[in-house]
């Protein structure tokens, strides 16, 4: 380091860690948006449900349709 001034080196692990932070970033903002596209899809599913629930006249698949429910509250908790 002469006259102040960063050698190659240096420049280059800057370089390196910055690199290293967006990508981070951007694998982030990847898993966020993934997460997020499940937790919609969840809600979805579980919406559909509740109108399946609200026509059903069979008690085994009002309870089956219970059980689905469950599920999916359970897996949108652990999302959420």
């Amino acid at each position: 380091m002469e006259n102040g001034n960063p050698t190659q080196e240096q420049k280059a692990e800057v370089s390196g860690v910055a690199q290293e932070t967006a990508e981070d970033r951007d694998r982030l903002a990847r898993s966020k948006a993934e997460q997020t596209r499940k937790v919609q899809a969840l809600r979805m599913t579980r919406a559909r449900i509740c109108e399946q629930l609200a026509r059903s006249g069979n008690d085994r698949y009002t309870q089956l349709l219970n059980s689905e429910l469950e599920q999916i509250d359970s897996e949108l908790t652990k999302l959420q």
